[in-house]
């Protein structure tokens, strides 16, 4: 079993752990309060002392007085919860008036569909004859659509996380301003209420497909094309009386929603990062910023209105087919996330990897990362809110390193102090608990990406809680049919080569253009795993292999297959390649458009093997 323990770790360059004598004195240690957060959600109440984490069943504290129904009402504290309690986030009121929030977890997540199988996509690369120059959420339905209609039982997106709000965008989809929002670029213009009949709507629409064709997604571009028609839109819209629907959605999001407009909008306005901006609109609670916003709330309403109309996107391209949407790991540190809750934030330090065998100075990714002490003072709602957001409109979500409610490799953000970069311990079973009743709520499966550097006992706990592992082709030396059932099985991630590349060699050329160091034997390990797979000879057609490949994959008795995009359109390019900045990162755009790919025959091929060998 895994320790269940918050504390500092270290490691060595081939992944082992040991305890840290120093971690005292890391920043990470070094409190400044209690955490401050206030919350919005309506069942959720961050109360004094550390949470209490039980099932139905279980026995409770000596000293329970009381239990605070998180729905309002009150019943005296037994001494064992009967089986039927209900799973929730209630408040324990104990004899000497302290109060706890009490969390009562069915322990294990939503069961994911059994012998499932589904597209992978990287959304902003699936480029339509109706796309502004990137995938867009009208793109996602016609793709769901058709998805349904092959027999696929799901659909894996990249995350849609909201990115900064000014230019330059962010290209990576894993590198985030808020995990709580979406990001308005995969807005679908035409499907806004007016675009359509707007004939400069319509003239800019004319400019922006010009885009489709284009070999690099310019997101800056786009976003100043997509942003002058959704102001032009909002004017229109904001002069007459406000639908009920928006005002709904306004009063459900609650203050969160209004803080999040308030950051973009100031955003706009300092174009620094919120820790530069002056004293009184660094603390999302300051009088100035509600001033502010009362002062640009106009604008403040725009950034509620995209984040409306995106709502109304995503939720009608969940009604096609069942998507599984990608929660990234942390955010950035200069974003509305790390605004909202700064006092839960561990200070100086940044989320990254141990050194191993191909980083042998290991990786800072740059992103904030949760003080574990603070996170459980504050009731862990960040948490909560985050993956209750993740989950709307979702059959399942991909939770990106996973291994992350474990344990967190930590840098220290600034390189004079490189050397004192180690793990800390989060408390993994309180995590877990949240995770198995916000899944089990939503009725939303989940399925932890757990690649890298795993420690022992993760996968067994997961597979204990009920969320799916990650299997992947490349990673794996024992044949698919010898692969976990409680896992999802793929050729490839956005990480790693596409099967194309493999086969071409295309993938080692582009990691050569780009000064990598290769590992030459486990660019060999893949080539031969996937000869395997396929059973393929040197001039085996490359449609040929793709097919053979998922029809071996598919042989696994794990839950769920994903089939890439990439690979059924024979894209020779990975969407990212970790350590070559200069590459077109998060940017390449499918070899296919929708159209062709409906029409092409291989990913029908591929469906057709992946219905057969998933109903056998």
């Amino acid at each position: 079993m895994v320790r269940p323990g918050p504390g500092w770790l270290q490691a060595d360059a081939a992944g082992r752990s040991r305890r840290s004598r120093h971690g005292s004195r890391h920043s990470l240690t070094r409190r400044s309060g209690p955490a401050r957060h206030r919350s919005d959600s309506r069942h959720v109440d961050a109360t004094r002392g550390s949470p209490v984490f039980v099932r139905p069943g279980a026995t409770l504290p000596a000293a329970a007085r009381w239990i605070h129904l998180e729905h309002g009402s009150e019943m005296a504290a037994m001494t064992r919860l009967p089986f039927d309690f209900p799973h929730g986030y209630h408040r324990l009121t104990l004899r000497n008036g302290s109060v706890r929030l009490l969390v009562v977890s069915p322990g294990r997540c939503h069961r994911p569909p059994e012998r499932a199988w589904g597209w992978a996509v990287q959304l902003y690369a699936l480029r339509s004859r109706e796309s502004w120059g990137m995938g867009d959420l009208g793109d996602l339905r016609r793709l769901a659509t058709w998805s349904r209609r092959l027999g696929a039982g799901m659909l894996i997106v990249n995350p849609l996380h909201a990115a900064r709000s000014h230019a330059p965008q962010e290209p990576s989809p894993y590198c985030v301003s808020s995990r709580l929002f979406r990001n308005p670029l995969y807005l679908n213009i035409d499907a806004v209420p007016g675009a359509r009949d707007d004939s400069t709507a319509n003239e800019v629409a004319f400019e922006a497909r010009q885009l489709n064709t284009t070999a690099r997604i310019d997101r800056d571009r786009i976003a100043a094309m997509k942003t002058g028609v959704l102001e032009r839109l909002w004017d229109r819209f904001s002069g007459g009386d406000e639908p009920r629907a928006f005002s709904a959605f306004k009063s459900e999001q609650g203050s969160t929603l209004q803080l999040y407009a308030t950051f973009c909008t100031l955003s706009e306005w300092q174009r620094k990062p919120w820790p530069s901006w002056p004293a009184r609109f660094r603390s999302p609670h300051s009088p100035a910023l509600q001033h502010f916003a009362r002062e640009r709330r106009l604008r403040v309403g725009f950034h509620c209105w995209l984040q409306w109309l995106l709502e109304l996107q995503l939720e009608a391209a969940a009604r096609e087919a069942p998507l599984v949407n990608d929660l990234a790991v942390g955010f950035a540190p200069d974003g509305f996330d790390a605004w909202l809750w700064q006092d839960t934030i561990a200070p100086g330090v940044h989320i990254g990897a141990p050194p191993d065998e191909f980083s042998m100075s290991g990786q800072d990714w740059g992103l904030a990362a949760f003080d574990p002490a603070r996170l459980r003072q504050a009731g862990y709602v960040p948490l909560i809110e985050t993956l209750r957001r993740a989950m709307r409109h979702s059959a399942g979500i991909r939770v990106d390193h996973v291994m992350g409610m474990f344990r967190l490799w930590l840098v220290p953000a600034t390189q004079r102090h490189e050397r004192r970069a180690r793990y800390v311990r989060y408390r993994a079973s309180d995590l877990l608990d949240v995770l198995a009743l916000e899944s089990t709520r939503a009725r939303c499966y989940v399925v932890g990406e757990d690649l890298g550097t795993v420690e022992k006992g993760v996968r067994v706990e997961m597979r204990r809680r009920g969320a799916m592992s990650y299997r992947v082709a490349w990673f794996e030396s024992e044949p698919p049919r010898r692969y976990p059932k409680v896992a999802l099985a793929a050729m490839s991630t956005h990480d790693l080569p596409t099967v194309a590349g493999v086969w071409t060699g295309d993938d080692i050329r582009d990691q050569e253009a780009r000064g990598r160091d290769i590992n030459r034997a486990g660019e060999a390990r893949t080539r031969a795993r996937l000869r395997r797979l396929t059973g393929g000879a040197e001039h085996t057609p490359l449609d040929e292999v793709v097919a053979r490949a998922y029809s071996t994959l598919a042989t696994s008795p794990c839950a769920l297959v994903a089939a890439s995009l990439d690979d059924v359109t024979l894209a020779r390019r990975r969407p990212n390649m970790p350590g070559a900045p200069d590459r077109d990162n998060w940017a390449i755009p499918l070899p296919r458009t929708l159209e062709q790919l409906r029409r092409d025959p291989l990913p029908r091929r591929v469906a057709t093997i992946l219905n057969r060998q998933r109903s056998s």
